[in-house]
């Protein structure tokens, strides 16, 4: 489980313990079970042992227009969010396919359907995972290990919420749903996902996101809801 220590991952570790998987934890931050960094650093031989991978772990906070952004901003984000995803899956993907069993659920966004204005390094990460699902999912379905994705829309973790109040009021204005979603319902999602009875599921993107990708918009009148 990368990108464990905090906001949806946090949820994600916690939801699969309750399930009563062993979880190890991997972050570049402090508290987790392992500290590396996915981008450059050597992965340890025992994920060879994950039966079951969740990789989370991602940069969602680089903020520049394509015009503006640097070569170093562009780089980090790839590196972390595409890259890095690939080499957490690939150090558990050998022991999976000769136990001939596994589940991988990667995180994206819905960033990757729709692009991100202002973002455009973390929207092309991400819409380059659906590409690495898609491939994983077919080269291994024989082996019976499922690939999927998970794109979360705009998801109350500890980050959004600190987000200045103009600014949450803004994105608050654009949810259908009338609010944002919880990171346990994304952890829901995932550990259906991890589970036995998804044996028959594989290569799925699979948006949470409270209708935010949905058209919204009336050619009629005035909408009327009882």
């Amino acid at each position: 489980m990368t990108g464990a220590a905090r906001g949806i991952g946090a949820a994600i570790a916690e939801r699969l313990r309750a399930d009563g998987l062993e979880v190890t934890t991997l972050d570049v931050l402090p508290g987790c079970d392992l500290t590396v960094n996915l981008a450059r650093d050597r992965l340890p031989a025992a994920l060879s042992e994950i039966d079951v991978c969740v990789s989370n772990a991602a940069i969602t906070d680089t903020i520049a227009p394509a015009h503006h952004m640097t070569p170093e901003q562009w780089g980090r984000d790839i590196a972390v969010n595409l890259t890095g995803a690939f080499r957490a899956v690939q150090a558990c993907l050998a022991g999976m396919r000769e136990r001939r069993h596994g589940r991988i659920v990667v995180i994206s966004s819905g960033a990757a359907r729709s692009g991100l204005p202002g973002q455009v390094a973390y929207a092309a990460s991400k819409a380059g995972l659906l590409g690495m699902v898609k491939t994983l999912a077919a080269e291994n379905a024989g082996h019976a290990i499922t690939v999927n994705a998970v794109l979360p829309g705009m998801v109350a973790s500890e980050k959004v919420r600190a987000m200045p109040p103009a600014l949450l009021e803004r994105v608050m204005g654009a949810m259908p749903a009338g609010r944002m979603g919880e990171p346990s319902e994304v952890a829901a999602l995932v550990a259906f996902l991890a589970s036995e009875e998804a044996g028959y599921v594989t290569g799925q993107e699979i948006g949470i996101d409270g209708g935010l990708g949905l058209n919204t918009m009336s050619l009629g009148g005035a909408r009327s809801h009882p």
